[in-house]
């Protein structure tokens, strides 16, 4: 298995061997985020702007401008909040074609301390005009994403996580913008993920198997623009669906399906995801339990979602 920034690292640093519009600009986190990858292995493509997310920004766009393709490298939690209004005014309204790697995104960094912590990013970004927002799910999903986003004309937010997780895909997955994807079949509930939460979320569906209940699990990469015919496709026979996110339950995944659903169809939706409160520093299993995104505590409030079977 590898972290998808490693995977994010190692794609861009092999797409700038042959391309010289891309480049990385990095907030002096590149060790973390591993733009270290590219600075080594392509440094003509790599710029170390130091802790000036604004200004990289501001850099990012002026770069697009001359014909290059610009990727922004640190915490996601410091370009969703402290660069915001920069990526408002200069990324989204002007259509920029700056991509947004959101790295450290989620709870997976709790060693980093809360405030590194960013689990409103999703809401935040798909409420900008013009971004296109994406979550991959595992490494594959991952390197398909930033080969797809290199050559995006418009805005592109993509959030990846520190840690790896057991792949959902592999080496032959193709990514297509806004497409939902069925990655476990089931007859009993249908959850619907995305990002690496998809991972345990099938790891969840395992667990429900051994106690007698198949769930259907879709992965929902793309979060803006959704194929909104698809995913109801998918799931206007359903009475209730349930949602996972690693993300606050406002405005995110859970918010988006049920905002489609509100207007288009009838299904129940249940949103499983971190309740209106901050984070906090912990170890990573330790919060994913806390804040019932474990395997385990998502199959639990699977259960507790359905109705009492029959005696």
């Amino acid at each position: 298995m590898k972290a998808q920034r490693v995977v994010w690292g190692e794609t861009l640093a092999e797409l700038a061997a042959t391309d010289e519009t891309l480049v990385v600009l990095d907030g002096d986190l590149a060790t973390s985020t591993r733009a270290d990858i590219v600075a080594s292995e392509q440094p003509d493509a790599f710029i170390q702007v130091g802790i000036a997310e604004q200004n990289m920004v501001g850099m990012a766009f002026g770069m697009s401008t001359l014909g290059y393709r610009p990727w922004l490298s640190t915490f996601g939690v410091f370009l969703t909040h402290r660069a915001a209004d920069q990526i408002r005014m200069l990324v989204s309204q002007t259509k920029a074609p700056v991509r947004i790697a959101a790295a450290y995104s989620g709870l997976l960094n709790g060693s980093s301390g809360k405030t590194h912590q960013d689990i409103e990013d999703l809401a935040i970004m798909r409420a900008m005009p013009n971004m296109t927002v994406i979550a991959p799910a595992d490494e594959y999903e991952a390197a398909a994403v930033v080969r797809w986003a290199s050559t995006h004309p418009g805005p592109v937010y993509a959030r990846f996580a520190r840690d790896a997780v057991t792949p959902v895909f592999d080496e032959t997955f193709t990514f297509k913008l806004g497409k939902p994807r069925v990655v476990r079949e089931g007859s009993d509930v249908t959850l619907i993920s995305t990002g690496v939460q998809t991972s345990r979320t099938v790891d969840a569906a395992e667990l429900l198997s051994a106690r007698g209940i198949e769930a259907r699990v879709i992965h929902l990469a793309t979060i803006k623009p959704l194929d909104e015919d698809a995913l109801l496709a998918l799931i206007d026979d359903e009475s209730h669906v349930i949602t996972v996110e690693e993300h606050s339950r406002i405005g995110g995944l859970g918010g988006l399906v049920s905002e489609i659903v509100a207007e288009r169809g009838t299904t129940r939706v249940t949103r499983i995801g971190l309740e209106d409160r901050w984070s906090e520093s912990a170890p990573n299993d330790f919060l994913l339990d806390k804040y019932g995104l474990s395997a385990e505590r998502v199959a639990e409030s699977i259960e507790a979602a359905l109705p009492a079977p029959v005696a």
